[in-house]
């Protein structure tokens, strides 16, 4: 089985106040090879669903007609600054099996103190026909976003022998002592769907009008933390890409220099200099280019072929035309984890550095992996800064005191031209 089939949401009759959105499902099973991200879209203004499956919702009780756990997600601040909420589903298979089926996913999200504005999530999922002995479990993943405040949630499951499963809960999204400083990126009391599109392109941003706006080139490795996985997660491409919007809403920077490169494939997958924007749907683009299931035999032949890759990388982007430099270099990405790093002479080669160099390593776990990578060690030659990024008050502080050092920097340098002359 290889996930459930992505069917338009439709209900027929019945109406209530509140607004339909469509929540984005992720689908696997024991069995399954892969999983499926399901989106969908829907109508405004008044919902019109069954009411019978109001009745459920009205009434608020678990039901375990169809066979069914339900296990909420606590509201979570993503590094995008959404609290990202929802639920997971587990099914036993066997109660799914025989003649094809539909579930039916119907619920709503409403502020606690405005019980009567829900927004509506729907979605059908069609299941494939399975045999009668079955085995394991379907899964389902439900998302969706909110700001700060506390909410109730109200959730049914139907197939089409009106096998019901619902559950309701409550769910707080807070803001830590700690991320105090941080503004999230939805205001407090809405509901949104989660926006399944990463490289959506950045808003304009208001530059600083009164200096030279600061050029910065970044690298960043597109790379899962886990080192072996065969796809690029989406937990891991929304922080990098969060890193690099993050760089872009930065005021004082106006001028980008995107290097975006993957170390498994030991290649550059995307390139834009000296713009005063990132395009981020390029990158997008570039990234749907990476195969990181596949083993090239060329490169298992070649030994620390990842470690000369970098090695050129960095001869080339830290080492280019003095004319040219940027006011900082600025590593993101994972741990680079290589059998042997970067030889000091190979790092001589770049050539003298008159600008800051940075690595935001993100890094989820760092108690589990505390120990120094080849990026690291590169970074730490040329006496550049560190920082580790786990949450989004880290990347916060990091872009806070990256800019002001680069700044300084820049300051420094012009000082002492001044004086020389």
């Amino acid at each position: 089985m290889k996930g459930f089939v992505q069917r338009p949401c439709c209900f027929e009759s019945g109406k209530t106040n509140g607004r339909l959105l469509i929540a984005s499902f992720l689908l696997t099973a024991a069995v399954a090879n892969g999983q499926v991200i399901m989106l969908g879209s829907g109508p405004g203004g008044n919902v019109n669903i069954f009411n019978t499956d109001l009745a459920v919702l009205e009434a608020g009780e678990t039901r375990t007609d169809l066979s069914c756990k339900v296990t909420p997600s606590k509201p979570i601040l993503g590094f995008d600054l959404k609290f990202h909420a929802g639920y997971e589903v587990t099914i036993p298979l066997k109660d799914l099996a025989g003649s094809d089926n539909m579930l039916n996913i119907l619920f709503r999200v409403a502020p606690q103190n405005h019980r009567e504005q829900p927004i509506y999530f729907a979605q059908h999922v069609r299941v494939p026909l399975l045999e009668e002995d079955a085995k394991g479990d379907a899964y389902l993943q439900g998302t969706f976003d909110v700001g700060e405040g506390n909410y109730h949630i109200d959730w049914l499951m139907r197939d089409r022998a009106e096998r019901v499963c619902s559950s309701s809960w409550d769910a707080e999204a807070a803001i830590s002592v700690k991320d105090r400083p941080l503004s999230p990126a939805i205001a407090a009391g809405a509901i949104q769907r989660t926006d399944g599109e990463q490289f959506k392109e950045e808003p304009p941003v208001q530059r600083a009008a009164d200096d030279t706006p600061l050029n910065v080139k970044v690298l960043v490795n597109f790379a899962p933390q886990n080192s072996l996985s065969a796809s690029l997660q989406p937990l891991d491409t929304s922080a990098l890409v969060s890193i690099l919007r993050s760089i872009f809403r930065e005021p004082r920077i106006g001028k980008f220099s995107i290097i975006a490169f993957n170390m498994q494939e030991q290649r550059v997958v995307y390139r834009q200099d000296g713009a005063d924007r990132i395009d981020f749907p390029a990158l997008g683009e570039a990234l749907t280019s990476l195969n990181l299931g596949t083993i090239d035999l060329k490169r298992l032949s070649e030994k620390h072929g990842d470690t000369e890759f970098l090695a050129d990388l960095i001869r080339r982007e830290i080492g280019s035309n003095p004319q040219n430099h940027p006011d900082a270099l600025i590593f993101a990405g994972p741990k680079v984890m290589l059998d042997a790093n970067v030889p000091q002479d190979a790092l001589k080669e770049a050539g003298e550095v008159n600008f800051p160099l940075f690595y935001m390593n993100y890094n989820l776990s760092p108690q589990a992996v505390p120990w120094k990578d080849a990026i690291s060690h590169t970074v730490h030659f040329f006496r550049g800064y560190e920082y580790t990024i786990s949450r989004p008050r880290d990347l916060w502080f990091a872009v806070t005191e990256m800019v002001s050092r680069i700044v300084k920097s820049r300051n420094g340098k012009q000082t002492s031209s001044i004086s020389s002359q």
